[in-house]
């Protein structure tokens, strides 16, 4: 049953596309259309949070999978983000008004929002199956928070000057690699009632585990940075 709402929502993404009815155009481009999303049904008893999965033993691929992932489908990397109009491959923007119920993205301030089409999917197929697991276990829903995408060389240079864990050979500059917070998250009904951290994290490390066991992604847990860094392998 653990992988019933990933297969739902991939299922919905695959006959409408992403964003609607068409897919993102070369230079960031990307269609507005709303997406009438499918959800299972809600069950009579909640399901179990998987309090036991340990977040830091799963989630340990380092960073030369991330890369190969990322060499195979992602972009040639960017000097600038003047070259994003002119990247190899088409990207979708990602702070699109048809991406808002999925996720939510943080301020940015050493990447821009743009991903591979497949990247782009993975993110929306996440944020959905995060909302449909909470929903599943009876709690009140929330969107996830993306912290970091795309990442140009100028960026990365950038951002080493204030993080001294920024490598330079980062699978970010591919733009198949996303960072997704596991200490903050956006509530969607503000008068719902509030749901812990902890148990938020818990979650979303049970969402996560289903995308990586199925082979969607690589995952790496980021203790100092306080988030996910997910790459899309297909």
């Amino acid at each position: 049953m653990k992988n019933i709402f990933i297969y739902l929502t991939a299922f919905c993404l695959s006959v409408v596309g992403a964003c609607g009815d068409s897919k993102g155009e070369k230079g960031g481009a990307v269609s507005d259309t709303k997406v009438e999303r499918q959800r299972p049904p809600v069950p009579e008893k909640p399901n179990k949070i998987a309090y036991h999965l340990n977040a830091n033993k799963i989630f340990r691929d380092g960073n030369d999978a991330h890369l190969a992932a990322a060499g195979k489908i992602g972009i040639t990397p960017l000097a600038s983000r003047d070259g994003i109009k002119d990247a190899s491959r088409e990207l979708v923007a990602i702070d699109a008004e048809c991406y808002a119920e999925s996720f939510v993205l943080d301020k940015l301030t050493h990447s821009t929002p743009h991903l591979v089409p497949e990247a782009a999917a993975l993110l929306e197929e996440i944020g959905y199956a995060f909302q449909d697991s909470l929903r599943n276990k009876h709690k009140t829903e929330y969107r996830i928070i993306v912290t970091s995408v795309l990442r140009t060389d100028a960026d990365i240079k950038s951002l080493s000057k204030r993080n001294v864990n920024s490598i330079p050979d980062s699978p970010h500059r591919y733009a198949t690699t996303i960072d997704i917070s596991y200490a903050r998250f956006s509530k969607i009904d503000e008068d719902a009632e509030n749901v812990s951290e902890y148990d938020l994290k818990a979650v979303l490390t049970e969402v996560l585990r289903d995308f990586k066991e199925s082979e969607r992604c690589y995952v790496k847990y980021e203790i100092k940075q306080g988030c996910f860094h997910i790459t899309a392998r297909k």
